[in-house]
Formats: C-alpha cells, structure tokens, sequence
C-alpha cells in the first residue's frame, strides 16, 4: 500500500464517520469509517517503514589499514614492465 492509497483510505474513513448520517441496519457506517481510518494509518506507516527500510544500505566497510593496503597493490599492478 503506498500512501497515496493511505490517504484515500483515511479520507473515505474520515467522512463516512463524520459526515454521513445515513445507516444501514446491517452495517453501522461510523464503524466502517473508523477501521477505513485505522487501515489507512497503518498503511501510510508502513509505506514509511518499508521505504526508509529500502534506503539504507547495507555497507561492509574495510579497515582503513588494509584499504589502504589494497590501493598499493592496485596502483603496482598498473606499472607496465
């Protein structure tokens, strides 16, 4: 779910537990409103989480000595004989 889809859930929640006055006998509109709000809260939540989760990358960082080890070698290599 991403947030857009969020923010249209809470929208739709939002006005059919405020704004409508109308009910059903077998489903209370004010209820259904508020589990539309409640689910498109967790959705935006969860777009963020994932989203933040996804940025951050993973990096295995080498000790500065042996890095620096490795750019000696590496510019050795490039002298031809």
């Amino acid at each position: 779910m991403s947030i857009g889809v969020g923010i249209f859930l809470l929208t739709v929640g939002a006005i059919l537990a405020f704004a409508v006055r109308d009910s059903w006998d077998a489903v209370d509109l004010t209820v259904v409103g508020f589990v539309l709000m409640f689910a498109g809260g967790l959705g935006i939540a969860l777009s963020f989480y994932i989203t933040n989760r996804r940025r951050s990358v993973a990096t295995d960082a080498l000790d500065p000595a042996v890095e620096e080890e490795y750019r000696v070698v590496e510019e050795h290599r490039d002298i031809k004989e």
